[in-house]
């Protein structure tokens, strides 16, 4: 008789590096619209572009394209680092020598350090302003799930940025070292500062 081979099942690993299986959300809130799909290359070429498309695309790559545009800071453009520009296999390079500096510094898998720090920076409400009889003002408002983790990887990157803006860091390791603050809760990180903020100012105008 003929032996048939077995064949393991294949394995893909974010970076064909880091295993996502095991990795557990534990903000109930942020369990529909993180996405750790292994994907083997992390770019969906805009197929996700319908409601609630986000929700396909596997968070790290999410992470990479806020790194190309991470949006604007208040009134003014937010002045980016040379490095961090549209190109994709640039900002992709960016995020995997952040993710090794953070094997190096904490022993751990990255991808469940980052999923950490989104939880502990996403902002739960934020204010709107309102207009009422002519008059405006502020009113609290709770923050849906897409928008608290597109917030917080926003403010990931731009604490990143602002580490790194001037300064003998480069991006990565400005990265790297806003992830790891954001993981621990330390008031240090640009995103919990940001959480905070908004949180407190949607305290005050309840």
């Amino acid at each position: 008789m003929i032996e048939q081979e077995t064949t393991q099942p294949i394995i893909f690993r974010i970076f064909d590096l880091y295993e996502t299986e095991g990795i557990e959300i534990k903000d109930v809130g942020l369990k529909d619209v993180i996405n750790l799909t292994p994907k083997l290359a992390l770019k969906s070429h805009g197929r996700n572009f319908q409601k609630f498309g986000q929700t396909k695309v596997n968070v790290v790559e999410r992470l990479i394209n806020k790194i190309g545009v991470a949006g604007h800071r208040g009134k003014k453009h937010r002045l980016m680092i040379g490095t961090s520009t549209g190109k994709y296999s640039k900002n992709a390079g960016i995020v995997l020598d952040a993710f090794e500096l953070i094997t190096k510094k904490t022993g751990k898998n990255p991808v469940e350090i980052l999923i950490k720090a989104v939880e502990n920076s996403a902002p739960r409400d934020e204010i709107t302003v309102i207009e009422y009889g002519g008059a405006r003002y502020p009113q609290a408002v709770d923050v849906s799930p897409l928008r608290r983790v597109n917030l917080a990887l926003k403010h990931l990157v731009h604490g990143a940025s602002e580490k790194a803006f001037g300064k003998k860091k480069n991006l990565a390791q400005g990265l790297a070292e806003e992830i790891m603050l954001a993981a621990d809760k330390n008031q240090e990180s640009f995103a919990m500062k940001k959480k905070n903020e908004s949180e407190k100012q949607a305290d005050s105008a309840r």
